[in-house]
């Protein structure tokens, strides 16, 4: 029988083919490859052609992490020719074509795992991958899941579908709260996922199935967060899952700038030149950053009213604009209304990428516009920037209420439904630019509540950079994993 150990493990990461997925997966890769062992990130040709700059950095520092491409059947599911990444869909309801061209990739990667060498030790792969758990059964080898949500949202939805809450929900403004938990956390039906608030159809009830069936197959479940931020949260969902390893935040393996720089994609401006150079002008915490992620389809009404707030708020911000919501209309407005002169000076529209992480650990940057997408919200944590709570869909009002209502380190601007249940021709916007001008005043407020909430989100940096360092929280959870892993390996060996 021949011994195992970490040297001769061979990870294979399949992420969900979305920045929101395919960016933290890398990034863990390199996290994984720190510990020594090998890692093959499982994505498609023009994603690899994305992201082949972080694997560049990986490879200077020695790390074992590498591309492998695999055929994406985007054309043969009626989808554009070279969509690859869910931020190239032209709507939302190109979904469910996608997910299913996403299990077309079954068969090639059986194909690859059959010649690879060394051979994969386990499978880790986004939950919406079903199909990676046949392959892990087919192989005999152990898969894991990445969650790229937090704790509390994980466990906030587990209490609602125990107790089944949204069924009484009649209205969309019926309000509840979230019983059993140490916070009170208020939401209501509007607010909820859309999978939760409307029946679902035959279709996406299949995938939800799925999603649920693999989940409880899977070896563990790794999960972006870490130990401090959370621990009731991260305790009560131990409680309720098998084998929970907080690995995050996986955004603080990039220390140097050109890693900052290439992270997810090609930034659309010089930021070495332009963009840094103008934030080295300004005063320590003044910048306002403005980001709504690559999936969120805001009108141009909307976009008129944040652009027209944060010029009101005279305060210094950097504003991007990028995937859905770059659009002609908003490029004649801001051409039309010479926006950018009206700024200039105080104010930069980034159009495309922007290097978030950079921008966000910059010291004149003192506030966050956010749609509260997870992977963005621990970026801001982890750079210890107060936030401004913008959510849109899917599970980012759980994360506003995290980080308000929890981590009391955020102002929420006011949003009060679910972009993908708003009218926008009956009920106007969602929130104008008055209330996005007051909550910024309010978040860079000079008061005593200010202050306590830049002193709360210094602390929690301190501690995520803390957890990710030799021996700290999810250094150590990584090395757990690891061992957990191999322990698999072997009693297949024994029993063998």
């Amino acid at each position: 029988m021949v011994s195992l150990n970490s040297k001769e493990l061979h990870f294979l990461l399949v992420p969900w083919l979305a920045q929101s997925h395919i960016i933290p997966l890398t990034d863990f890769a390199k996290l994984l490859a720190l510990h020594g062992v090998s890692v093959s990130i499982i994505t498609t040709p023009i994603n690899a052609q994305r992201y082949k700059s972080i694997v560049t950095h990986a490879l200077k520092s020695n790390l074992k992490v590498q591309l492998i491409p695999l055929y994406f059947p985007s054309q043969e599911f009626g989808l554009p020719q070279g969509c690859e990444n869910t931020d190239t869909l032209n709507s939302l309801e190109f979904f469910k074509d996608f997910f299913l061209a996403s299990e077309m990739m079954q068969e090639p990667l059986e194909k690859l795992i059959q010649n690879l060498e060394p051979k994969p030790s386990c499978i880790i792969s986004s939950s919406l991958l079903t199909w990676t758990q046949q392959v892990a059964s087919n192989f005999k080898i152990p898969r894991y899941i990445f969650q790229t949500v937090s704790c509390f949202n994980l466990y906030c939805s587990y209490i609602l579908n125990q107790t089944k809450i949204q069924e009484t929900l009649v209205l969309d403004s019926d309000s509840f709260l979230i019983p059993n938990v140490p916070h009170k956390i208020e939401l209501t039906k509007a607010q909820l996922p859309y999978d939760s608030r409307k029946q679902s159809s035959q279709d996406v009830q299949s995938i939800i199935d799925k999603i649920k069936q693999s989940q409880d197959l899977a070896k563990g479940t790794l999960i972006h967060t870490f130990e401090e931020l959370e621990p009731w949260y991260i305790d009560a969902y131990k409680k309720v899952v098998n084998k929970v390893f907080c690995v995050g935040p996986v955004s603080l393996c990039n220390k140097e700038m050109d890693e900052m720089v290439d992270r997810g994609n090609k930034a659309s401006i010089d930021e070495h030149n332009t963009c840094l150079n103008w934030l080295d002008s300004m005063k320590p915490k003044s910048v306002i950053y403005a980001c709504f992620g690559s999936l969120c389809n805001i009108s141009f009404l909307q976009m008129k009213e944040i652009g027209l707030g944060l010029e009101s708020s005279n305060v210094p911000f950097i504003w991007i604009i990028r995937g859905l919501n770059f659009t002609p209309q908003v490029e004649k407005w801001l051409r039309d209304e010479n926006f950018e002169e009206r700024v200039k000076g105080r104010g930069m529209i980034i159009r495309g990428w922007g290097p978030q992480v950079l921008i966000l650990s910059h010291p004149s940057v003192g506030g966050f516009l956010t749609h509260c997408g997870w992977n963005s919200a621990l970026e801001g944590i982890s750079c210890g920037v107060p936030m401004i709570t913008f959510p849109m869909f899917a599970e980012q009002f759980y994360n506003e209420k995290f980080i308000v209502n929890v981590l009391r380190i955020g102002v929420r601007v006011g949003v009060e439904v679910s972009i993908d249940s708003w009218d926008e021709e009956k009920n106007g916007v969602l929130v104008n630019k008055d209330q996005v001008k007051k909550a910024i005043d309010q978040l860079m407020d000079k008061g005593l509540e200010g202050e306590e909430r830049r002193k709360s989100a210094k602390e929690l940096a301190h501690l995520s950079k803390k957890a990710i360092q030799e021996e700290g929280s999810s250094y150590l959870n990584i090395k757990i994993f690891i061992e957990d892993v191999l322990h698999v390996l072997k009693n297949k060996e024994e029993g063998s």
